[in-house]
């Protein structure tokens, strides 16, 4: 098996961003020129997918007002945020809460979306199985539920 970079999972995980990878109620606003805007959660478990670590949570604010959630990855005391671009000045995320992973078969929102950009992204590093990697596939008719 190759040795991967944390440069060359960004890569693959940029190059693979879609207006599919986006949730459902978002690809219809899919812009070119801002391709992490609304790929935080499937972006933080196809990272955790590959590398293992920590999901954590945020909340989006706009003058004070919680208006989304935002999803990045922890290993150890790093924190690697590859969607935070997508925000702009006046939306701050605050707060940062270490959530543990749901097992693929319990995901509730995006599950789609996730198995593709996992698929396109395993595909840009020729990765066919990797170790660690959940064995159990989401149901494509989970329910969708908010986080």
């Amino acid at each position: 098996m190759p040795t991967y970079t944390l440069a060359d999972v960004e890569r693959a995980v940029r190059q693979s961003w879609c207006d599919g990878t986006r949730p459902p109620e978002c690809q219809a606003d899919w812009d070119a020129s801002n391709p992490a805007r609304d790929q935080c959660g499937v972006t933080a478990l196809v990272v955790n997918d590959l590398l293992g670590g920590d999901l954590v949570l945020g909340e989006v604010h706009i003058d004070g007002a919680h208006v989304d959630y935002h999803w990045w990855n922890r290993f150890g005391l790093l924190d690697v945020d590859l969607t935070r671009e997508q925000f702009a000045a006046h939306e701050v995320v605050v707060g940062r809460e270490v959530r543990k992973r749901p097992p693929n078969n319990e995901l509730r929102r995006c599950v789609d979306e996730y198995l593709l950009l996992r698929k396109l992204v395993l595909a840009r590093l020729e990765i066919t199985d990797e170790p660690g990697a959940e064995s159990e596939e989401p149901e494509a008719s989970s329910p969708v539920g908010s986080g």
